[in-house]
Protein backbone atom coordinates (compact mmCIF):
# COMPACT_ATOMS: atom_id res chain seq x y z
CA UNK A 1 0.00 0.00 0.00
CA UNK A 2 1.40 3.19 -1.18
CA UNK A 3 1.79 5.25 2.27
CA UNK A 4 1.93 9.67 1.96
CA UNK A 5 3.20 11.14 4.99
CA UNK A 6 0.11 12.25 7.41
CA UNK A 7 -0.95 15.92 7.13
CA UNK A 8 -1.18 16.85 10.48
CA UNK A 9 2.89 15.27 11.44
CA UNK A 10 4.79 12.65 12.90
CA UNK A 11 3.03 10.48 14.96
CA UNK A 12 -0.55 11.97 14.31
CA UNK A 13 -2.44 8.43 14.52
CA UNK A 14 -1.60 9.17 18.53
CA UNK A 15 -3.56 12.86 18.89
CA UNK A 16 -5.45 13.34 22.05
CA UNK A 17 -7.45 16.20 22.91
CA UNK A 18 -5.83 19.93 23.41
CA UNK A 19 -6.64 20.02 26.81
CA UNK A 20 -5.57 15.93 28.07
CA UNK A 21 -2.83 16.70 30.56
CA UNK A 22 -0.75 13.91 33.14
CA UNK A 23 2.75 13.09 34.02
CA UNK A 24 2.70 10.76 31.00
CA UNK A 25 1.86 13.49 28.42
CA UNK A 26 3.36 12.67 25.27
CA UNK A 27 3.96 8.58 25.54
CA UNK A 28 2.37 6.70 23.28
CA UNK A 29 0.88 3.25 24.23
CA UNK A 30 -0.60 0.28 22.13
CA UNK A 31 -3.16 -1.63 23.44
CA UNK A 32 -3.14 -5.25 22.16
CA UNK A 33 -5.16 -6.81 25.46
CA UNK A 34 -8.26 -7.74 26.64
CA UNK A 35 -10.85 -8.65 29.05
CA UNK A 36 -9.37 -6.94 32.67
CA UNK A 37 -5.28 -6.85 33.31
CA UNK A 38 -4.27 -5.38 29.91
CA UNK A 39 -6.87 -3.27 29.71
CA UNK A 40 -6.63 -1.86 33.29
CA UNK A 41 -3.04 -1.62 33.00
CA UNK A 42 -3.24 0.57 29.66
CA UNK A 43 -6.15 2.47 31.53
CA UNK A 44 -4.58 3.83 34.43
CA UNK A 45 -1.57 4.56 32.15
CA UNK A 46 -4.08 7.06 29.73
CA UNK A 47 -5.09 8.20 33.02
CA UNK A 48 -2.08 10.08 33.89
CA UNK A 49 -1.92 11.20 30.11
CA UNK A 50 -0.29 8.35 27.77
CA UNK A 51 -2.05 8.27 24.55
CA UNK A 52 -3.49 4.51 24.35
CA UNK A 53 -4.71 2.95 21.14
CA UNK A 54 -6.76 0.03 21.59
CA UNK A 55 -6.42 -2.47 18.62
CA UNK A 56 -10.18 -5.05 18.46
CA UNK A 57 -10.52 -7.60 16.17
CA UNK A 58 -13.79 -7.94 14.06
CA UNK A 59 -15.01 -9.21 17.09
CA UNK A 60 -14.26 -7.27 19.70
CA UNK A 61 -12.89 -7.63 23.27
CA UNK A 62 -15.23 -10.10 24.49
CA UNK A 63 -15.99 -8.00 27.83
CA UNK A 64 -18.07 -5.59 25.87
CA UNK A 65 -20.94 -8.29 26.36
CA UNK A 66 -20.20 -9.07 29.65
CA UNK A 67 -23.36 -8.27 31.54
CA UNK A 68 -25.71 -6.84 32.04
CA UNK A 69 -25.86 -4.27 33.50
CA UNK A 70 -25.42 -2.40 30.05
CA UNK A 71 -24.85 1.44 28.96
CA UNK A 72 -27.31 2.63 26.22
CA UNK A 73 -25.00 2.02 23.50
CA UNK A 74 -25.15 -1.54 24.24
CA UNK A 75 -21.73 -2.01 25.61
CA UNK A 76 -21.26 -3.62 29.43
CA UNK A 77 -20.19 -1.65 32.49
CA UNK A 78 -17.93 -3.94 32.68
CA UNK A 79 -15.84 -2.81 29.65
CA UNK A 80 -16.51 0.59 30.46
CA UNK A 81 -14.56 0.60 34.21
CA UNK A 82 -11.49 -0.51 31.97
CA UNK A 83 -11.28 1.21 28.82
CA UNK A 84 -11.98 4.97 29.11
CA UNK A 85 -9.99 7.75 27.34
CA UNK A 86 -8.72 5.43 24.77
CA UNK A 87 -8.88 5.52 20.82
CA UNK A 88 -9.71 2.35 19.17
CA UNK A 89 -9.53 1.14 16.03
CA UNK A 90 -10.59 -2.42 14.77
CA UNK A 91 -8.09 -4.77 12.99
CA UNK A 92 -8.53 -7.92 11.79
CA UNK A 93 -4.84 -9.34 12.97
CA UNK A 94 -5.74 -12.77 10.93
CA UNK A 95 -4.82 -11.10 7.66
CA UNK A 96 -1.66 -9.78 6.15
CA UNK A 97 -3.59 -6.16 5.80
CA UNK A 98 -4.17 -6.09 9.80
CA UNK A 99 -0.79 -7.10 10.43
CA UNK A 100 1.03 -4.83 8.71
CA UNK A 101 -0.94 -2.19 9.96
CA UNK A 102 -0.08 -3.11 13.68
CA UNK A 103 3.89 -2.80 12.31
CA UNK A 104 3.15 0.96 11.36
CA UNK A 105 1.94 1.43 14.89
CA UNK A 106 4.58 -0.72 16.97
CA UNK A 107 7.06 1.37 15.85
CA UNK A 108 5.93 4.50 16.25
CA UNK A 109 4.97 3.04 20.20
CA UNK A 110 6.43 3.84 23.28
CA UNK A 111 4.93 0.66 25.41
CA UNK A 112 3.13 -2.05 24.15
CA UNK A 113 0.52 -4.26 26.76
CA UNK A 114 -1.01 -7.55 24.80
CA UNK A 115 -2.27 -10.65 26.36
CA UNK A 116 -2.33 -12.85 23.78
CA UNK A 117 -1.66 -16.83 24.08
CA UNK A 118 1.69 -16.93 23.55
CA UNK A 119 3.86 -17.29 20.61
CA UNK A 120 0.94 -15.40 19.01
CA UNK A 121 3.14 -12.62 18.04
CA UNK A 122 6.42 -14.62 17.53
CA UNK A 123 3.65 -16.60 14.29
CA UNK A 124 2.90 -13.19 13.44
CA UNK A 125 6.74 -12.37 12.91
CA UNK A 126 6.16 -9.70 15.03
CA UNK A 127 7.63 -11.63 18.67
CA UNK A 128 9.88 -9.33 21.26
CA UNK A 129 12.69 -11.20 21.77
CA UNK A 130 12.70 -12.79 18.12
CA UNK A 131 12.09 -9.02 16.33
CA UNK A 132 10.97 -6.31 18.11
CA UNK A 133 13.35 -5.97 20.50
CA UNK A 134 16.03 -5.62 17.41
CA UNK A 135 13.98 -3.55 15.25
CA UNK A 136 12.67 -1.19 17.99
CA UNK A 137 15.18 -1.32 20.49
CA UNK A 138 13.39 1.95 22.26
CA UNK A 139 10.30 -0.32 22.46
CA UNK A 140 8.93 -1.14 25.91
CA UNK A 141 6.89 -4.66 25.69
CA UNK A 142 4.79 -5.76 28.39
CA UNK A 143 3.68 -9.20 28.08
CA UNK A 144 0.84 -10.50 30.66
CA UNK A 145 -0.04 -14.20 30.88
CA UNK A 146 -1.08 -16.42 33.41
CA UNK A 147 1.83 -18.89 34.30
CA UNK A 148 4.79 -17.41 32.47
CA UNK A 149 5.87 -17.91 28.77
CA UNK A 150 8.31 -20.69 30.08
CA UNK A 151 8.93 -23.47 32.93
CA UNK A 152 7.02 -26.32 33.62
CA UNK A 153 3.31 -24.34 33.24
CA UNK A 154 4.95 -21.79 30.73
CA UNK A 155 2.07 -21.18 27.94
CA UNK A 156 -0.89 -22.00 29.97
CA UNK A 157 -3.82 -20.11 29.95
CA UNK A 158 -4.34 -18.09 33.35
CA UNK A 159 -7.96 -16.82 34.67
CA UNK A 160 -8.44 -14.89 38.18
CA UNK A 161 -10.49 -17.11 40.00
CA UNK A 162 -8.33 -20.53 38.84
CA UNK A 163 -4.97 -18.40 39.92
CA UNK A 164 -6.72 -17.63 42.66
CA UNK A 165 -7.03 -21.24 43.90
CA UNK A 166 -3.56 -22.17 42.34
CA UNK A 167 -1.87 -19.63 44.16
CA UNK A 168 -3.33 -20.05 47.09
CA UNK A 169 -5.23 -17.54 47.74
CA UNK A 170 -8.60 -19.33 48.07
CA UNK A 171 -7.37 -21.82 50.77
CA UNK A 172 -7.33 -18.40 53.25
CA UNK A 173 -10.61 -17.24 52.29
CA UNK A 174 -13.69 -17.83 53.89
CA UNK A 175 -14.70 -19.67 57.07
CA UNK A 176 -12.98 -22.82 58.34
CA UNK A 177 -15.89 -25.50 58.41
CA UNK A 178 -17.30 -23.96 54.90
CA UNK A 179 -15.72 -24.53 51.38
CA UNK A 180 -12.68 -21.93 49.99
CA UNK A 181 -13.76 -18.89 49.00
CA UNK A 182 -13.59 -16.88 45.73
CA UNK A 183 -12.28 -13.38 46.76
CA UNK A 184 -15.47 -11.29 45.91
CA UNK A 185 -13.41 -8.86 43.07
CA UNK A 186 -11.33 -9.86 40.35
CA UNK A 187 -8.41 -9.45 42.68
CA UNK A 188 -5.56 -11.11 41.07
CA UNK A 189 -6.74 -9.45 37.79
CA UNK A 190 -6.11 -5.87 39.40
CA UNK A 191 -2.87 -6.84 41.39
CA UNK A 192 -1.55 -7.95 38.22
CA UNK A 193 -2.50 -4.86 36.18
CA UNK A 194 -0.75 -2.50 39.06
CA UNK A 195 2.41 -4.59 38.89
CA UNK A 196 2.15 -4.23 34.82
CA UNK A 197 1.82 -0.46 35.67
CA UNK A 198 4.50 -0.69 38.20
CA UNK A 199 6.97 -2.38 35.68
CA UNK A 200 6.19 -0.35 32.74
CA UNK A 201 6.89 2.91 34.80
CA UNK A 202 10.24 1.63 36.43
CA UNK A 203 11.36 0.42 32.31
CA UNK A 204 10.84 3.99 31.42
CA UNK A 205 12.77 4.94 34.07
CA UNK A 206 15.68 3.05 32.59
CA UNK A 207 14.99 4.02 29.27
CA UNK A 208 16.20 7.57 30.38
CA UNK A 209 19.68 6.28 30.98
CA UNK A 210 20.41 4.93 27.62
CA UNK A 211 17.25 5.12 25.25
CA UNK A 212 16.92 1.09 25.17
CA UNK A 213 13.40 -0.55 26.37
CA UNK A 214 12.86 -3.84 27.58
CA UNK A 215 10.31 -6.73 27.88
CA UNK A 216 7.99 -6.03 31.19
CA UNK A 217 7.24 -9.70 31.40
CA UNK A 218 3.91 -10.05 33.99
CA UNK A 219 2.06 -12.98 34.93
CA UNK A 220 -1.02 -13.52 37.19
CA UNK A 221 0.97 -16.05 39.07
CA UNK A 222 3.29 -13.65 39.89
CA UNK A 223 0.32 -11.42 41.44
CA UNK A 224 -1.21 -14.01 43.29
CA UNK A 225 2.23 -15.26 45.23
CA UNK A 226 3.46 -11.68 46.08
CA UNK A 227 -0.29 -10.77 47.97
CA UNK A 228 0.19 -13.73 50.38
CA UNK A 229 1.24 -11.69 53.19
CA UNK A 230 1.29 -12.47 56.00
CA UNK A 231 0.30 -16.20 55.23
CA UNK A 232 3.27 -17.15 53.15
CA UNK A 233 5.60 -15.49 55.47
CA UNK A 234 3.88 -17.23 58.83
CA UNK A 235 4.63 -20.67 56.60
CA UNK A 236 7.89 -19.79 55.87
CA UNK A 237 8.67 -19.17 59.20
CA UNK A 238 7.12 -22.54 61.11
CA UNK A 239 5.50 -24.74 58.04
CA UNK A 240 2.08 -24.61 59.49
CA UNK A 241 -0.64 -24.46 56.92
CA UNK A 242 -2.56 -21.20 57.26
CA UNK A 243 -6.28 -21.99 57.96
CA UNK A 244 -9.63 -19.76 56.57
CA UNK A 245 -10.31 -17.41 59.37
CA UNK A 246 -13.85 -16.02 58.18
CA UNK A 247 -13.76 -12.13 58.69
CA UNK A 248 -11.08 -12.39 61.34
CA UNK A 249 -6.84 -11.30 61.05
CA UNK A 250 -5.35 -14.78 61.73
CA UNK A 251 -2.78 -13.13 63.88
CA UNK A 252 -3.81 -9.93 64.94
CA UNK A 253 -7.19 -9.43 67.34
CA UNK A 254 -9.84 -8.01 67.74
CA UNK A 255 -9.65 -7.71 63.85
CA UNK A 256 -12.83 -8.69 62.57
CA UNK A 257 -16.75 -8.23 61.84
CA UNK A 258 -19.08 -7.61 64.70
CA UNK A 259 -22.74 -7.39 64.54
CA UNK A 260 -24.43 -3.65 65.83
CA UNK A 261 -28.01 -2.39 66.29
CA UNK A 262 -27.82 -0.55 62.87
CA UNK A 263 -25.77 -3.49 60.86
CA UNK A 264 -22.30 -4.87 60.65
CA UNK A 265 -19.07 -3.13 61.71
CA UNK A 266 -15.87 -3.98 61.06
CA UNK A 267 -13.40 -3.21 64.16
CA UNK A 268 -9.41 -3.38 63.98
CA UNK A 269 -7.77 -3.13 67.62
CA UNK A 270 -4.43 -4.03 66.52
CA UNK A 271 -2.18 -3.45 69.09
CA UNK A 272 -2.57 -3.10 73.33
CA UNK A 273 -3.51 0.52 73.23
CA UNK A 274 -6.26 0.21 71.20
CA UNK A 275 -7.25 -2.45 72.72
CA UNK A 276 -7.57 -0.82 75.94
CA UNK A 277 -9.08 2.01 74.63
CA UNK A 278 -12.05 -0.53 73.25
CA UNK A 279 -12.80 -1.66 76.21
CA UNK A 280 -12.99 1.66 77.56
CA UNK A 281 -15.56 2.92 75.37
CA UNK A 282 -17.62 -0.38 75.44
CA UNK A 283 -17.57 0.34 79.39
CA UNK A 284 -15.33 -2.58 80.22
CA UNK A 285 -12.24 -1.09 80.83
CA UNK A 286 -10.87 -3.69 83.47
CA UNK A 287 -10.78 -6.50 80.38
CA UNK A 288 -7.60 -5.08 78.72
CA UNK A 289 -6.09 -6.27 82.18
CA UNK A 290 -7.37 -9.69 82.49
CA UNK A 291 -4.10 -11.92 81.70
CA UNK A 292 -6.19 -13.66 78.49
CA UNK A 293 -6.40 -10.21 76.71
CA UNK A 294 -3.18 -8.64 78.12
CA UNK A 295 -1.39 -8.33 74.92
CA UNK A 296 -2.31 -9.52 71.35
CA UNK A 297 -0.50 -13.58 71.31
CA UNK A 298 -2.61 -13.75 74.27
CA UNK A 299 -5.74 -12.57 72.42
CA UNK A 300 -4.96 -14.72 69.74
CA UNK A 301 -4.95 -17.54 72.19
CA UNK A 302 -8.12 -17.22 73.53
CA UNK A 303 -9.93 -15.60 70.81
CA UNK A 304 -12.97 -17.87 71.61
CA UNK A 305 -13.20 -16.41 74.67
CA UNK A 306 -12.74 -12.90 73.78
CA UNK A 307 -14.92 -12.72 70.70
CA UNK A 308 -18.25 -13.17 72.46
CA UNK A 309 -17.81 -10.80 75.64
CA UNK A 310 -16.79 -8.10 72.77
CA UNK A 311 -20.41 -8.93 70.60
CA UNK A 312 -22.08 -8.71 73.24
CA UNK A 313 -21.52 -5.59 74.49
CA UNK A 314 -21.34 -4.09 70.72
CA UNK A 315 -24.45 -5.44 69.33
CA UNK A 316 -26.50 -3.20 71.90
CA UNK A 317 -24.57 -0.60 70.38
CA UNK A 318 -25.69 2.33 67.14
CA UNK A 319 -22.81 1.56 64.55
CA UNK A 320 -22.86 5.48 63.79
CA UNK A 321 -22.35 6.23 67.06
CA UNK A 322 -19.75 3.59 67.96
CA UNK A 323 -17.69 4.64 65.43
CA UNK A 324 -17.39 8.20 66.30
CA UNK A 325 -16.68 7.07 69.85
CA UNK A 326 -13.96 4.91 68.68
CA UNK A 327 -12.49 6.82 65.72
CA UNK A 328 -12.20 9.93 68.41
CA UNK A 329 -10.17 6.65 71.12
CA UNK A 330 -7.86 6.11 68.02
CA UNK A 331 -9.66 3.27 67.04
CA UNK A 332 -9.93 2.25 63.83
CA UNK A 333 -13.66 0.76 63.14
CA UNK A 334 -16.56 1.71 60.91
CA UNK A 335 -19.45 -0.01 58.77
CA UNK A 336 -19.68 -2.49 56.71
CA UNK A 337 -20.83 -0.63 53.64
CA UNK A 338 -22.20 -2.36 50.64
CA UNK A 339 -20.57 -0.85 46.88
CA UNK A 340 -23.21 1.73 46.61
CA UNK A 341 -22.84 2.96 50.03
CA UNK A 342 -19.19 3.03 49.80
CA UNK A 343 -19.07 5.14 46.48
CA UNK A 344 -21.55 7.41 47.83
CA UNK A 345 -19.72 8.51 51.15
CA UNK A 346 -18.63 12.01 51.43
CA UNK A 347 -14.88 10.84 51.79
CA UNK A 348 -15.20 8.92 48.30
CA UNK A 349 -16.53 12.38 46.91
CA UNK A 350 -13.88 14.29 48.49
CA UNK A 351 -10.85 12.68 47.24
CA UNK A 352 -12.61 12.17 43.93
CA UNK A 353 -12.78 8.40 43.63
CA UNK A 354 -15.94 8.71 42.22
CA UNK A 355 -16.80 10.74 38.75
CA UNK A 356 -20.38 11.60 37.63
CA UNK A 357 -19.84 14.28 35.29
CA UNK A 358 -19.49 14.79 31.93
CA UNK A 359 -20.65 12.17 30.39
CA UNK A 360 -18.78 9.61 32.31
CA UNK A 361 -19.86 7.64 35.69
CA UNK A 362 -17.56 5.74 37.18
CA UNK A 363 -14.30 5.60 39.59
CA UNK A 364 -12.23 7.72 39.62
CA UNK A 365 -8.03 7.81 39.41
CA UNK A 366 -6.77 6.09 42.73
CA UNK A 367 -3.20 8.03 42.53
CA UNK A 368 -3.08 11.66 43.42
CA UNK A 369 -0.20 13.26 42.30
CA UNK A 370 0.97 16.85 44.07
CA UNK A 371 1.54 18.73 41.02
CA UNK A 372 0.74 16.44 38.21
CA UNK A 373 -2.88 16.24 37.14
CA UNK A 374 -4.50 13.48 35.93
CA UNK A 375 -7.03 13.72 32.81
CA UNK A 376 -10.50 13.84 32.84
CA UNK A 377 -12.37 10.37 32.26
CA UNK A 378 -13.95 10.25 29.36
CA UNK A 379 -16.31 7.11 28.30
CA UNK A 380 -14.74 3.99 26.34
CA UNK A 381 -15.48 4.75 22.73
CA UNK A 382 -17.37 1.73 19.91
CA UNK A 383 -15.29 -0.76 18.04
CA UNK A 384 -13.23 1.35 15.60
CA UNK A 385 -14.54 4.76 16.21
CA UNK A 386 -11.23 6.20 15.35
CA UNK A 387 -10.05 3.67 12.69
CA UNK A 388 -9.91 5.90 9.80
CA UNK A 389 -8.28 8.94 11.71
CA UNK A 390 -5.50 6.64 12.81
CA UNK A 391 -4.74 4.83 9.44
CA UNK A 392 -4.58 8.06 8.08
CA UNK A 393 -1.93 9.38 10.89
CA UNK A 394 -0.28 6.80 10.04
CA UNK A 395 0.05 7.85 6.55
CA UNK A 396 -2.57 5.37 4.83
CA UNK A 397 -4.84 7.08 1.93
CA UNK A 398 -8.60 7.35 1.11
CA UNK A 399 -8.66 4.45 -1.27
CA UNK A 400 -6.54 1.99 1.28
CA UNK A 401 -8.53 3.27 3.72
CA UNK A 402 -12.17 2.55 3.18
CA UNK A 403 -10.43 -1.25 1.78
CA UNK A 404 -9.14 -1.76 5.16
CA UNK A 405 -12.29 -0.58 6.81
CA UNK A 406 -14.54 -2.56 4.37
CA UNK A 407 -12.69 -6.12 4.76
CA UNK A 408 -12.52 -5.22 8.05
CA UNK A 409 -16.74 -5.29 8.18
CA UNK A 410 -16.78 -7.89 6.43
CA UNK A 411 -15.19 -10.28 8.67
CA UNK A 412 -17.49 -9.12 11.55
CA UNK A 413 -20.55 -10.08 9.51
CA UNK A 414 -19.34 -13.48 8.13
CA UNK A 415 -18.65 -13.87 11.97
CA UNK A 416 -22.17 -13.26 13.81
CA UNK A 417 -23.60 -15.36 10.77
CA UNK A 418 -21.42 -18.38 11.31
Amino acid sequence: MPMTEPAAGRHAAWAVPEQATGVLHGLRVLDLSRVLAGPHCAQMLSDHGASVIKVEGPAGDETRGWGPPFHPDGTSAYYHGLNRNKRNIELDLSTDAGREVLTRLLAEADVVVENFKTGTMARWGLGYEETLAERHPHLIYCRISGFGSDGPMGGLPGYDAVLQAYGGLMSVNGYPDREPLRVGVPIVDHVTANLAFGGILLALHARRDDGRGQLVDIALLDAVISILHPHAASWAADGRVPLRTGGAHPIVAPYQVFTTRSGDFFISAANDRQFRSLTGVLGRPEMADDPRFADNAARITHLDELVPLLAELIEARDGGELARELIAAGVPAGPVNDVGGALRTAQVAHRGLFVDAGGYRGVGVPISLGRSPTRRPTPPVARGADTESILSGLGYGRTDIARLVNASHHETEAGAAS
